[in-house]
């Protein structure tokens, strides 16, 4: 039998029963990819089924401001994704009519939309033989054949593509390319995957040879950088506070947060009443600073560590650029930002 026969029956009896699979819908399809990268289904699922029932068409999602959107992706991370799927959505309104590209070469055209993303619309939607490769297709190949060349090396890239074209099912596109992300997602798991029930077991390089902790190989990232946050959460007697908008290209581009002093290492009360008295904003008013977390707040991104602290700052006047307390809630904000207004409960 061959390795496509065995991976879409394996898939016939075990594959998941989700939204995006009931559809071809070009619209739902790159939704619920653009969602998943880089998301485990579990938590992008419920995050799917929110922006359907807001935007049931790429028309409602083009016609979307920013700030609706991003308040809707809040949580989900990785926020160029968000503005990446509104540009691509607008691209489709405005110079396609509203028609989604119908091959993989003219999807690769739509803002954030890869070569993986651009084979799963186009096998999905149109059957065209374009094969998909992400992180559950390579542990998958590596592991079966043998494969050290790294995943995240350019020659890895081209390798295992040109494999998994070869491999994929000239016939079916579809279904060998969402059975062989499914295997990987559920089966061929990256962590104590259980080999004894895998249809491939007999057969499979990384068993045989009892080096499946060994594959995929990875070439190892640069070293996580440090960071230390310092949010200032200011609170006037009329119940007001201060958000700011981050601009530039960094993290958390467009979202919305505290004012933000960074420092080279933690902070004490002192030090950052130290700073404070040097902000323009407070110049001529009383105030009174508290640190709310009294365990510094560790958030991990995938390149930067954030040491994270917020200080309450009680300021006896109003403040320029001041929106009510109430508001807070409406702002798309980072997790981080949005864990601390739902335990502060203004």
């Amino acid at each position: 039998m061959t390795f496509s026969k065995i991976l879409t029956d394996w898939y016939s009896v075990n594959k998941r029963q989700l939204p995006w699979r009931q559809t071809t819908n070009p619209y739902y399809i790159w939704l619920s990819e653009i969602i998943l990268q880089q998301t485990q289904i579990k938590q992008g699922l419920p995050y799917y089924q929110d922006f359907v029932s807001v935007f049931p068409t790429v028309f409602d999602l083009a016609n979307a401001n920013e700030a609706e959107i991003l308040k809707l992706w809040q949580g989900l991370g990785y926020y160029s994704r968000a503005r990446n799927l509104h540009a691509a959505a607008k691209y489709v309104v405005e110079d396609l009519n509203g028609v989604f590209p119908t091959n993989y070469k003219d999807l690769l055209k739509l803002k954030g939309v890869g070569d993986y993303t651009a084979s799963a619309i186009a096998s999905i939607c149109y059957n065209e033989v374009s094969a998909v490769v992400d992180g559950n297709v390579y542990r998958l190949l590596s592991r079966y054949f043998g494969i050290y060349t790294p995943i995240n090396s350019s020659k890895g890239a081209k390798e295992f593509k040109a494999l998994a074209q070869e491999l994929i099912d000239k016939k079916d596109p579809a279904t060998f390319n969402q059975a062989v992300m499914e295997f990987g997602a559920i089966q061929c798991k990256p962590k104590s995957p259980d080999c004894t029930v895998c249809p491939f077991n007999s057969s499979c390089y990384a068993y045989g040879k009892d080096v499946i902790s060994e594959l995929p190989v990875k070439i190892k990232a640069a070293k996580v950088s440090k960071k230390y946050f310092n949010f200032l959460v200011f609170l006037t007697p009329s119940q007001t506070t201060i958000l700011e908008q981050r601009q530039g290209k960094g993290i958390w581009q467009n979202l919305y947060q505290f004012p933000l002093i960074e420092s080279e290492k933690a902070l004490t009360s002192k030090q950052l009443q130290q700073e404070l008295e040097q902000f323009e904003l407070l110049e001529g008013k009383t105030f009174e600073v508290s640190l709310y977390n009294k365990d510094e707040i560790v958030h991990k991104l995938s390149h930067q560590h954030l040491y994270t602290q917020f200080w309450i700052v009680e300021v006896d006047a109003n403040l320029a650029g001041e929106i009510p307390v109430s508001e807070v809630e409406d702002f798309p904000v980072p997790i981080l930002i949005g864990n601390f207004i739902e335990d502060f409960n203004f």
